[in-house]
């Protein structure tokens, strides 16, 4: 072997020998890891992300729904699609990943971007 090719390899190896699925981070964050329907509403901060684990009570209207973790109950709107493909219904916890909507002329409510069962 050349020196040239024993040098090509040589550099090579490490890079080779990086594993193809890396870790994620999964130390502290300022990002809230679960919330509170009542803190949503004692202090809504708008576009905050935010995490809720509860029931559906009632569909309000076009993908407008009334949400409770026990705490209280709070607007949310979900897009059709995002919903899983199994059935919810008022007894199913689900987990709900989104933004709290904070307008001036209404109550805050959360735009929800994913759906969870909880199981």
């Amino acid at each position: 072997m050349s020196r040239t090719h024993a040098l090509i390899l040589a550099l090579a190896l490490p890079v080779l020998a990086v594993p193809a699925a890396r870790a994620q981070y999964v130390g502290p964050s300022d990002v809230a890891a679960a919330d509170s329907v009542a803190a949503i509403l004692a202090d809504p901060v708008d576009d905050r992300d935010v995490t809720l684990t509860g029931v559906i009570l009632r569909k309000l209207g076009d993908e407008m729904y009334i949400f409770s973790d026990g705490t209280g109950e709070i607007r949310v709107e979900i897009d059709d699609e995002d919903f899983p493909a199994s059935p919810i219904d008022e007894s199913t916890r689900i987990t709900l990943r989104g933004e709290i909507d904070k307008t001036l002329m209404a109550d805050p409510e959360v735009d929800v971007d994913v759906i969870e069962l909880v199981r």
